[in-house]
């Protein structure tokens, strides 16, 4: 292997284990939150329920599932050897996705208004559903316009957004692990935390691998498959 070649193997082997723990996380927080609602019962939720709204554990449940097909959909628009020998398929799965976002936005909006954790976490999710729907927004314009290398940058802060329902668990668990052994902190202020760290942090995340895409000087890079991609220019 030649000195050139150590490099981009290297970020090839990088991105892939990155990639993996993203897909892996993603499946498993959808297969863990996704089916409690399907049963129908709201005693099954693992969120607490307004009992004087009829309809808050529907909104919740109309959120989780096309929530969860979202963030399932989600890698898989990232891998280049997809676009490349199937872009048909491709640009399915981005359609679904999108429908998907825009179901799940619309019943977050209700579902975050009868929230039972606080005003700090009704505003913490209305801001993610603004963001989210904005950079999906953005997402589908650059595409229509041809512009794939903005669309990819815009698809990779929307799915941050998206991947807030694994980064909120991750921290809810660290929290309420901490909780037990050194504080005495309520569960509400855990949560709150939990729900501004998941969507502050992913898109801290999100704007610095954008960056690092735009900045690195190789005309070509290694991705998911293989396969080299065009470095995207700044969004703009």
């Amino acid at each position: 292997m030649t000195t050139s070649s150590a490099p981009r193997t290297d970020r090839r082997r990088w991105w892939w284990a990155l990639w993996g723990l993203m897909a892996v996380s993603a499946l498993g927080v959808a297969a863990y939150a996704v089916p409690p609602y399907l049963s129908g019962n709201p005693a099954d939720s693992n969120v607490p329920i307004d009992p004087d709204v009829a309809l808050h554990y529907l909104s919740l449940a109309v959120h989780a599932v096309p929530g969860g097909l979202a963030l399932i959909i989600g890698p898989s628009q990232f891998m280049t050897r997809l676009r490349a020998r199937n872009p048909g398929l491709h640009r399915v799965a981005g359609r679904i996705y999108m429908i998907s976002v825009l179901a799940a936005s619309g019943a977050a909006v209700f579902a975050a208004t009868f929230s039972l954790s606080g005003l700090s976490v009704r505003v913490a999710f209305y801001l993610l559903v603004v963001a989210w729907l904005y950079t999906l927004a953005k997402s589908y314009r650059s595409i229509r316009r041809g512009d794939v290398r903005l669309h990819q940058i815009w698809l990779i802060r929307n799915y941050a957004l998206t991947f807030a329902a694994v980064t909120l668990r991750v921290y809810l668990l660290v929290g309420l692990q901490l909780k037990r052994s050194f504080t005495s902190l309520p569960f509400d202020e855990i949560y709150n935390a939990s729900a501004w760290a998941s969507i502050l942090v992913n898109v801290i995340v999100a704007e610095y691998f954008v960056i690092q895409r735009a900045s690195v000087p190789s005309a070509r890079r290694e991705a998911p498959g293989g396969h080299p991609v065009t470095t995207p220019a700044p969004a703009r």
